[in-house]
């Protein structure tokens, strides 16, 4: 027996942001906006602003979010929440702007800490409702129930997931992606792929998520590139954020694997963009999981192109050679580019795979690895 979850409401497609304010009015007459000050500076509110116009709704915009998503922005959004009085929360932005929220939209009726979150302790009281509109291809945190907070005094990166995460409303509209720059067009792109790969082979995958994965992979594979040349192709970042919400919902019910569960470790330490942290995994991990994987990479390339022959292990292998030629089209930068020395980085092992094994992805893997296996796998991806 399977299960599929999902938002009450998901809304996609070009001027889907106009239906913002019909949305909201749904839960009373004023409403937080949680995003970041580039947003505000981009003018990306000004569709939403006047949707909620529309429909005589009141809003206070916390504009508080930084790139990444910490347990000091949460408070900070938890004591501007606490000052007003809000029916709804609407997260404008990327992937911190919208965990941000769904932290917020748990802890005002909710207490316990993210480490118990994490680990399952469950959430009872009724949550504020959540309408999540991202800003870029990416997270597909609009139509998860994961969210993911850092403590900034262990450094660790906190994987939460419960049904009371899960927005209310998902809008996607890809006019909103519309000033990415190229950068976090190919970071938050990378970080979509993996969610649809790894959810693809995870040991909890099922045939309603494999399907999303497969849509996900495919247009991924063939608009990232375009996106990042391109910026202005408004066909591309619309297939790009219908593949973000589709690897959204496929590893939010099948889980993420071995890649995430590495990544947020690096993330948490050396405060790399999530997606770019996944791609510099991404080939040490697969190289790692390749033996148990042959058929589903192969699945994979016949899918992306039909007409292609040959042997499972060659069908694997030509997938493979794509996703690396994916990340140097997209000039993936090495740990080094951030300022991180081997040796700091080697260090910092023992934590990054204790904390890896921690968050549980790992488990997921079709090959479950130990922690010693885990450290190799983070020196295999090291490039001077």
């Amino acid at each position: 027996m399977y299960q599929i979850t999902l938002p009450q409401k998901i809304v996609y497609g070009n001027q889907a942001i106009h239906e913002t304010g019909k949305i909201a009015s749904k839960f009373g007459l004023k409403t937080l906006i949680i995003t970041d000050k580039l947003i505000v500076s981009l003018n990306l509110l000004e569709d939403v602003l006047f949707s909620l116009k529309e429909e005589k709704l009141d809003w206070k915009i916390f504009d508080g979010v930084d790139r990444e998503p910490t347990d000091e922005i949460v408070t900070a959004a938890l004591a501007f929440y606490h000052r007003g009085s809000y029916d709804s929360i609407i997260a404008v932005g990327g992937g911190s702007c919208i965990d941000t929220a769904k932290a917020v939209a748990v802890l005002t009726h909710n207490t316990g800490s993210y480490a118990d979150f994490a680990i399952g302790k469950a959430i009872v009281q009724k949550t504020l409702p959540l309408i999540a509109i991202p800003t870029t291809a990416g997270t597909g945190s609009e139509v998860t129930d994961v969210t993911v907070i850092t403590d900034t005094q262990k450094d660790i990166k906190y994987m939460m997931k419960q049904a009371a995460f899960l927005p209310y409303a998902a809008i996607i509209d890809p006019q909103m992606s519309r000033t990415s720059p190229a950068f976090v067009t190919a970071s938050t792109g990378l970080d979509s792929l993996c969610h649809a790969l790894e959810s693809f082979i995870s040991k909890q995958a099922q045939p309603i998520t494999k399907l999303f994965s497969l849509s996900a992979i495919k247009l991924i594979m063939e608009n990232l590139t375009v996106a990042y040349a391109e910026p202005d192709n408004l066909v591309a970042r619309g297939n790009l954020a219908q593949a973000a919400m589709e690897a959204g919902i496929a590893f939010s019910n099948a889980s993420v694997t071995l890649i995430h569960g590495m990544s947020r470790p690096v993330g948490a330490l050396y405060h790399i963009p999530h997606g770019i942290s996944n791609a510099i995994l991404l080939e040490a991990v697969i190289n790692y999981t390749k033996p148990a994987i042959i058929s589903e990479l192969a699945a994979i390339a016949k899918y992306l192109n039909p007409d292609k022959k040959g042997t499972d292990h060659d069908l694997a292998e030509c997938f493979f050679q794509d996703l690396q030629e994916l990340i140097r089209r997209l000039e993936v930068p090495s740990y080094t580019s951030f300022g991180i020395e081997k040796k700091d980085f080697v260090k910092s092992l023992d934590k990054m795979a204790n904390d890896a094994i921690a968050s549980g992805s790992p488990s997921n893997n079709p090959i479950v690895p130990t922690l010693d296996e885990i450290k190799t796998i983070y020196l295999a991806s090291w490039q001077d």
